[in-house]
């Protein structure tokens, strides 16, 4: 799949994002990685994750460079992983009456976001939410589910014309 890159884990929770003859650790998600993704398990789903879109936090840097759209975020927004409501993995507005994630936070992880094609096209309660490629917590500790590269790392990946993933 050209402008895909491939993820190969390399532990329980680790991985090697391999693009365009470069390589990059990653964290992935505590679940491990698995073909059957379930709500609220923390495994990175296998198989293809294309990137629809990044979102950025415009008061701590400046836009990545992408070949997908990118949108600036703003403190109102949200993520609903409540598989009970029918926003059910979509951005939603906060405050909001169904379990969500806040993507305004205090900490560095989700200043920039790649939203990735999981358990989209249709949404299936229960599936997963909130798949997203995200800034790496310090040590690269597991993520619920995401990919997570340091922020040098992560904007190289995108601004070398990344479309998606290919988690194998």
């Amino acid at each position: 799949m050209e402008g895909f890159a491939r993820v190969q884990a390399t532990g329980p929770a680790e991985g090697l994002v391999e693009f365009r003859g470069q390589r990059w650790r990653c964290a992935l998600g505590k679940g491990g990685v698995r073909r059957e993704k379930e709500e609220g398990d923390g495994a990175t789903p296998l198989g293809p994750l294309p990137l629809r879109r990044v979102l950025y936090r415009a008061d701590r840097g400046a836009a990545p460079a992408c070949a997908v759209p990118v949108e600036p975020l703003g403190p109102e927004e949200g993520w609903c992983d409540d598989p009970a409501h029918p926003a059910y993995n979509t951005r939603i507005r906060l405050p909001h009456p169904a379990r969500h994630e806040r993507l305004w936070r205090e900490d560095h992880v989700y200043d920039i976001i790649g939203v990735l094609g999981w358990n989209d096209a249709p949404v299936v309660r229960g599936r997963g939410s909130a798949i997203f490629l995200h800034l790496a917590r310090p040590g690269y500790a597991p993520t619920e589910g995401c990919i997570a590269l340091e922020a040098r790392d992560l904007r190289a990946l995108l601004a070398g014309g990344i479309t998606g993933f290919l988690v194998g």
